[in-house]
């Protein structure tokens, strides 16, 4: 026999948490958020832990019943912080810098109290009108033409998918969103071999494929031929490939180098390529009037992307994808079933149509609190500020008898090695400085990342941090060199 349910009374199943304890917990994580962000230099900036460890400190399954919030913040400090790479340190080098701000952190909170879904311009006015506001004010921070429209994604990985997948809709010889690829003829897309590896990510996730990327050889400053370029072209229409589009990049992962973008744009518009170009990382610098320059040609691009994540001092997840062609985009994406359709849909955008997400965060809200709160002068202030750092840096490099540069440094990335004169030998320098690299981050004070150019080991030092000053940039030095003495005794 069916057994009936009981029915519980509002006073039985509190909704939440109480309005006065929320208040009191949460005052006191903005006072150890604020505590931290403080004395980040303090603390070492690697973790001290092996695989395994951290989740070891973790109970196997859910607790039955609710625990109080005091005891969960407390775990912050006893299991979290053990296992924390921190990112927003002065010292974290490794990788293009993701430091977050405190007018950032309150925009994030704030978004996540609204708990909006911007799908619809229905389903929250503010969410949409601001992104697209916020939008256009960075275009015209970084110089764009008025004919370019945005949104805000997760990632440049998501951003260079959707533009790949705009250059796909454009293919008239099949009706790949009706038919999928089966009869398509075989396309062809064109990068740098310093690409990000999200464009060949895309080629996968489109049904394109790896062989469908073709890797253009780089310059001496490692960027992409024109010349190869264009030969690969004309190469690949004879043997049954159709070109549909090139990426090029603006600050490429490795080294940061620069694309021609003038010369691909005229080859893509000669041979009706979709000009895709990935500015990440060294898009955010073009706010700044003598690196305008960098951007150069862009405004011919078909879609530009650039990471307001990684050098305008907002949280991870934040990516401003512009586009010349938001029609085409639309063409590509747009899905409306019946139950999101809304008497709206003729006068507003709804930001659904132009990616895979139905699902869009509020990301637009820390954005605007990071704008308003630097300026554009402040924001500008800052990169150039960490851009000096590195180039006076780079001279020190190129000063010492034992360390050598391998890549220019147009930003405030630098790729080096230790490369003493008496020693030669590729395998051995690639040696002694993988043991430099392994060196300086087992002291936990700094941590630095690397890259092979030319097939040669090098180690990258990404200068960018909100928190980095002059003397962490110093101090960094005189690390390095210290543990490169001790190597250097070893084989000497």
């Amino acid at each position: 026999m069916r057994k009936e349910l009981t029915m519980l009374s509002d006073s039985t199943v509190p909704a939440d948490m109480p309005a006065d304890e929320f208040r009191r917990a949460g005052h006191a994580l903005i006072d150890w958020i604020a505590d931290y962000l403080t004395h980040l230099d303090q603390i070492p900036v690697l973790p001290d832990v092996q695989p395994g460890e951290i989740r070891d400190r973790l109970p196997k399954s859910a607790p039955a019943t609710g625990e109080p919030i005091d005891e969960i913040l407390r775990d912050i400090d006893r299991i979290v912080m053990p296992g924390m790479t921190h990112w927003n340190h002065p010292n974290f080098m490794a990788y293009f810098a993701i430091s977050s701000s405190g007018p950032a952190i309150l925009g994030e909170l704030l978004s996540a109290a609204f708990n909006v879904n911007g799908m619809l311009w229905k389903t929250c006015p503010a969410c949409t009108e601001l992104e697209q506001t916020v939008m256009d004010w960075l275009r015209q921070m970084i110089g764009l033409p008025e004919s370019f429209w945005g949104m805000i994604t997760d990632s440049a990985s998501s951003s260079t998918l959707q533009a790949i997948a705009a250059a796909r809709e454009m293919v008239k010889e099949h009706p790949i969103r009706q038919k999928g690829l089966f009869g398509a003829p075989r396309l062809r897309l064109y990068t740098s071999e310093q690409a990000h590896s999200s464009v060949e990510k895309a080629a996968i996730a489109l049904g394109l494929g790896i062989e469908s990327v073709q890797k253009i050889a780089v310059d001496r400053d490692y960027r992409l031929d024109c010349r190869l370029l264009a030969q690969s072209i004309a190469s690949d229409r004879e043997t049954g490939w159709l070109p549909f589009c090139t990426v090029a990049t603006v600050g490429t992962t490795s080294t940061t180098s620069i694309d021609p973008i003038p010369e691909i744009a005229d080859i893509c518009a000669r041979e009706k390529l979709w000009l895709h170009v990935d500015a990440a990382y060294g898009g955010s610098p073009a706010i700044l009037p003598e690196f305008r320059h960098v951007l150069n040609g862009c405004d011919r691009a078909d879609s530009l992307l650039f990471n307001p994540h990684k050098w305008l001092f907002v949280p991870i997840d934040c990516s401003a994808f512009f586009t010349r062609r938001p029609d085409i985009l639309k063409q590509a994406f747009s899905l409306v079933p019946e139950y999101l359709k809304t008497d709206q849909d003729q006068q507003a955008e709804n930001l659904m149509d132009y990616g895979v997400q139905l699902g869009r965060r509020f990301r637009a809200l820390k954005l605007w609190f990071t704008i308003r709160y630097f300026g554009q002068q402040g924001l500008g202030e800052r990169i150039r500020y960490a851009i000096d750092l590195a180039q006076s840096l780079a001279k020190k490099i190129d000063q010492h008898p034992h360390f050598e540069r391998l890549a220019p440094t147009p930003y405030s990335t630098i790729c080096f090695r230790a490369h003493p004169p008496e020693i030669q030998n590729e395998k051995e320098l690639d040696r002694l400085n993988q043991q430099l690299l392994d060196t300086v981050n087992t002291t936990r004070q700094l941590y630095l990342s690397h890259t092979r150019l030319h097939g040669q080991l090098t180690l990258r030092m990404a200068i960018g941090n909100l928190h980095t000053t002059r003397e962490h940039v110093d101090c960094a030095w005189n690390l390095i060199q210290e543990c490169w003495k001790s190597i250097y005794k070893q084989v000497t």
